[in-house]
């Protein structure tokens, strides 16, 4: 019954906020032209407006944060729900001309909404929607595949699935998310302590550029293929489509998820959970989920049950796992049970894309030191049993993804850290009440955090972007460079001047824009 109120509450929220929806982007003469220009080359019933009937349909289709479609917050003056890639070219080409942006959306997860909304009052944009666009072709003797911006995580994994049971992808345990901006970011999985991230499985990629050209990998060059490949796709243009690297899994793997209460030593367990997890065997993935006053030990293992039950024998007995919490399957299969946490499901259970949930704000951190077993007391006592409280997940590293260079792609986080941390508070109720409580809670932790996490910068994954840490300032029409790096180096570390200097030499102009993009590097002086 609870769970009913909550969902009826959650639809009524959504059916407010679809009736409230209105423009502050569409300001007339030049939206009109902009939309002229649109339909010469985009069939009408791709083209939304907030004058047509589908328009606030549309928008919230794949919105995933609430909080960006609460009334007053600016929205574009048309969605495109792109089909072909002629499509995508006439967009570019058409705000260009007229001086209307494009915003980029595959599955609509970016954690500060910056694919459908702007913070912005006289920011005039567009989004371009590329949920259509998602195609996705497996080659399983090449153990290749061509995947299309608009598939969901889940499409992919249903596809390689389908084509091999000894074939995987290194990709996030939520379905739902696009696979455009999941790349683009770099793409941390399951799988990465074996293969690295998503990105540093990308052979080749189809982009539009600031100019409308379709180009290939031969054709945009390395730098532009590298900066594609985590530092934010849509800084650079609209990446259409990837060919990416799978890798072998055994035909049956092993998964399993324990639980532990404080009062059955939870803070020990995490304690001691920090300095093995990131040594253990490249085949052993073990997270923790921290909610609800219990610590939940999840795990894929990349063999069968017996060598997993040695392996953690040798290497973290304190957890007392045993056969019986074993359960084994196919990889695909796997996949189901990170996303659902039961592999009871059907794995057309991947393909559901699913409707906004929630309200969401989301903070991360790298750990490079184990954290104190006291520390973790403290937080447990003073944040974790508050009722406001968030879900922690903590994700190791190491394996593959030490001995990749911080500079093969933008992503920086290699070597050096040992766990990724993430502060993830979403919450049912509307009002400022609920959103300031809830805000403060994740805010405030993340502030007692400080001494404990990495140093100079606090380095964060772009995945899980956070307005918190800065914005960008427009000077003289770009993105300026200076205020850009307050941010940017946090995410991107010493590759962030590599970015802005790919950024000026394929988008000098700014086209590609938003709170967050990445600025063009200004000329030596």
């Amino acid at each position: 019954m609870a769970r009913t109120r909550i969902v009826l509450h959650l639809l009524l929220t959504i059916c407010v906020l679809s009736s409230k929806i209105t423009s502050s982007s569409a300001s007339s003469g030049i939206a009109d032209a902009f939309l002229d220009c649109l339909s010469a080359d985009i069939p009408a019933a791709l083209l939304q407006t907030p004058n047509t009937l589908n328009y606030s349909a549309q928008l919230l289709s794949t919105v995933r944060n609430l909080r960006y479609v609460l009334p007053g917050t600016p929205t574009p003056a048309a969605i495109v729900a792109a089909t072909e890639a002629a499509h995508v070219q006439a967009t570019v080409r058409c705000g260009r001309r007229h001086g209307v942006r494009v915003r980029t959306r595959s599955g609509g997860h970016d954690y500060e909404g910056l694919s459908y909304a702007s913070l912005g009052r006289d920011e005039r944009f567009a989004v371009l929607d590329l949920g259509e666009l998602r195609a996705v072709r497996v080659d399983a003797e090449r153990a290749e595949a061509w995947a299309e911006s608009g598939a969901t995580v889940g499409e992919l994994y249903y596809a390689v699935g389908a084509a091999s049971r000894t074939l995987g992808i290194p990709a996030a345990s939520c379905p739902t998310v696009g696979l455009g901006g999941h790349l683009s970011g770099g793409g941390f999985g399951a799988l990465s302590r074996k293969y690295g991230l998503t990105a540093d499985n990308v052979l080749d990629a189809v982009v539009v550029d600031a100019d409308g050209r379709l180009l290939n990998r031969s054709t945009m060059g390395e730098d532009l293929f590298w900066a594609i490949r985590g530092g934010g796709g849509e800084s650079f243009g609209v990446v259409l489509s990837w060919k990416l690297k799978l890798g072998r899994v055994p035909e049956t793997v092993t998964v399993f998820s324990i639980p532990r209460s404080r009062n059955q030593s939870a803070v020990d367990l995490i304690t001691k959970w920090q300095e093995i997890s990131p040594a253990l065997p490249s085949d052993l993935y073990l997270r923790v989920l921290v909610q609800n006053q219990r610590a939940d030990f999840v795990a894929l293992f990349l063999g069968r049950c017996s060598r997993l039950v040695d392996t953690m024998g040798d290497h973290f007995p304190e957890l007392g796992m045993t056969q019986t919490d074993c359960q084994e399957m196919s990889w695909v299969q796997s996949t189901v049970f990170f996303a659902f946490f039961t592999a009871d499901l059907p794995l057309e259970q991947l393909l559901d894309r699913g409707k906004p949930e929630y309200y969401l704000k989301v903070k991360s951190d790298h750990v490079q030191e184990p954290i104190p077993r006291d520390v973790w007391e403290s937080i447990w006592t003073a944040w974790l049993e508050k009722p406001e409280a968030a879900l922690l997940m903590l994700d190791p590293y190491g394996g593959r993804m030490d001995s990749i260079s911080p500079s093969a792609t933008p992503f920086p986080h290699r070597k050096g850290n040992l766990y990724q941390l993430q502060y993830y508070s979403f919450w049912y109720e509307n009002g400022t009440a609920a959103l300031e409580k809830r805000m403060s809670w994740v805010r405030g932790l993340y502030k007692e955090m400080e001494p404990y996490v990495s140093k100079n910068p606090r380095a964060m994954y772009v995945n899980y972007r956070d307005l918190d840490l800065g914005t960008n300032e427009v000077e003289g029409n770009v993105t300026s460079y200076a205020k850009g790096k307050v941010w940017g180096e946090k995410y991107f570390k010493g590759n962030f001047e590599r970015l802005a200097a790919v950024k000026s030499m394929v988008d000098p102009d700014d086209f590609f824009r938003n709170e967050q993009s990445i600025p063009p590097l200004p000329a030596a002086k």
